[in-house]
C-alpha cells in the first residue's frame, strides 16, 4: 500500500511506492523555500511547476524546468525555492 507523508506543516506531501527500478515517491509542494536532508542518493526530477534548488557546496540557486533532474548524495542536505504550487518525483537509491 502506499505510505502518505506530509512536511513542513502540511506545505509539502508525499506518496512512496515502489516503482519499476526504484523506490520513489510522488508529491507536490506549496509555494515557499523547504530544507531536505537525505539518507540515500537522490534523484528528483520536477514534474510541473517552477523550482529552484541549491545543491550541497554550491554558491549560487539552479532554475529546473519541468522534466529536468538532479542528484543529491546520501548525508547531505539541500534547499529548494518554489513559486507556484510544483510537483515532483523523486527516486532513492543505496550508495
Amino acid at each position: 500500500m502506499f505510505n502518505i507523508n506530509h512536511y513542513f506543516d502540511g506545505q509539502v506531501a508525499s506518496i512512496a511506492f515502489q516503482s519499476a527500478d526504484l523506490p520513489a515517491t510522488v508529491g507536490v509542494m506549496a509555494i515557499g523555500e523547504f530544507v531536505f536532508a537525505t539518507s540515500q542518493r537522490e534523484y528528483m526530477t520536477l514534474i510541473s511547476g517552477d523550482m529552484q534548488v541549491l545543491l550541497p557546496g554550491a554558491e549560487e540557486w539552479y532554475q529546473l524546468a519541468a522534466g529536468e533532474s538532479f542528484i543529491v548524495e546520501a548525508n547531505q542536505s539541500f534547499e529548494v525555492r518554489t513559486t507556484v504550487e510544483s510537483a515532483y518525483l523523486c527516486k532513492y537509491e543505496n550508495a
